[in-house]
Parts: C-alpha cells; sequence; structure tokens
C-alpha cells in the first residue's frame, strides 16, 4: 500500500497525476534553469571554475523542478523529501554565496550570520503548528532575510537592489497563493499552489540571475 499523502486541493484521490497543474508547472523552474544556466556560459566563459557556487544554485534549482514534480506526481513520503531537500539546499547556498560574493564578508561572520537564519528558522518552526498558514510558515524567515538582504543592498546603492526588492515583493504574493489553496478550494477546485510554483520560478531566477549580473559587473 502506497503512503500517500493527501495536503493539496488539486488532489482528490491516490495515485499519480492526480495533480496536473501542480505536477506540470514544475518545468517553471526547469526552464528557468536552462535560462541561467546559458547567461552562465556566457559571463564564465574561460573561467568556470570561478562560477562554481552559482552553477550549484542553478543545479539546485533544477533539482527543485524534478523534486516537486515527484511530489506531486506521487504525493508519497519519500518524494517529500525529494521536494524539500532541494530547496533547503538552494536556500543555504544563496544565503552564503550572497554573504561572501556580494556582501563581501570574511568566513566567520557569514558562518555567524548562516547559522544565525538557520536557528531563527528552527525556532519559528518549533514554536508554531506545522499546519500554520497551511504550512507556509517553512517559508516565513526566509522571506523576512530576503527583505533584510534587500534592504542592505538599497542602503549600499547596490546596482541590483531594485531587483532583489521585486523578489521579495514576489515571494509574499506567492506565499499567499500558497497559503489560501486548501481554503479556496470549495470555488477553485484546482486551487492555488499551482500559483505558487509559478511564481516561484520566477523569484528564484530573478535572484541567481542578480548573482549572475554581479559577477558580470566584477569582470568587466
Amino acid at each position: 500500500m502506497l503512503d500517500h499523502l493527501d495536503i493539496y486541493c488539486e488532489r482528490t484521490a491516490p495515485g499519480l497525476w492526480q495533480e496536473p497543474l501542480n505536477t506540470v508547472t514544475n518545468l517553471g523552474f526547469l526552464i528557468a534553469a536552462a535560462l541561467l544556466l546559458r547567461l552562465y556560459l556566457r559571463i564564465y566563459r574561460g573561467r568556470h571554475a570561478q562560477g562554481w557556487d552559482r552553477l550549484s544554485l542553478i543545479a539546485l534549482l533544477a533539482a527543485i523542478g524534478v523534486g516537486s514534480g515527484l511530489w506531486h506526481l506521487t504525493a508519497e513520503r519519500w518524494a517529500m523529501l525529494a521536494d524539500v531537500l532541494p530547496i533547503m539546499g538552494f536556500v543555504s547556498v544563496f544565503l552564503l554565496v550572497f554573504l561572501t560574493r556580494v556582501a563581501g564578508l570574511s568566513a566567520l561572520p557569514s558562518l555567524g550570520l548562516f547559522l544565525l537564519y538557520h536557528a531563527v528558522n528552527w525556532a519559528v518552526q518549533a514554536s508554531l503548528p506545522p499546519d500554520f498558514l497551511n504550512g507556509s510558515v517553512f517559508y516565513l524567515p526566509t522571506w523576512v532575510a530576503l527583505v533584510l538582504i534587500t534592504l542592505w543592498l538599497a542602503y549600499k546603492g547596490h546596482a541590483h537592489w531594485q531587483g532583489y526588492a521585486w523578489a521579495s515583493g514576489l515571494f509574499l504574493v506567492s506565499l499567499t497563493f500558497r497559503t489560501v489553496d486548501e481554503a479556496w478550494c470549495s470555488w477553485l477546485p484546482m486551487g492555488t499552489h499551482f500559483v505558487w510554483h509559478l511564481l516561484n520560478a520566477l523569484l528564484l531566477y530573478l535572484l541567481v540571475r542578480g548573482l549572475l549580473q554581479a559577477a558580470m559587473l566584477r569582470f568587466r
């Protein structure tokens, strides 16, 4: 017997392809990863060793699309891990890349802020029910971190702070669609989780593109 989990509005029965929109919209992450890879190859031509961290983010972005696709395709517990682990990996690597490459912090302050983020993330999730905001509490500390990053970039007059401001707003909108998925089932049977996928694909594209563009400015 399959260890089936039913936590999204679109799924009404166990089995494969019971969440067609939630499954197919994960192609957005793969498209975003392909576009970023093309940009990466153009920027780091002849010096790929210098951009391995950004390349790892692109790989993790593709892994998010695959893992989330498997999760919504099967709704089994093992697939939930395939969904969650690449997301956690992406957030962690992005934070480290930003702190070291963009903010220019040394190893010790970067590690301290990295551990502080994860400590706050753990504390928030431990203090609130897992179904709070339909599970979106998992992403709230990440949104706050992105807002703080945006404010720091604006304070420093960084060339791409406005792009990150748009990303912060986009993240809040996508979180809203994720949160209301179950609540809107009665009048929107397909739910709204698929919108979360599409907006997040754009969000992660903007974040990684910002890192790549920062590298492009340095190479000029």
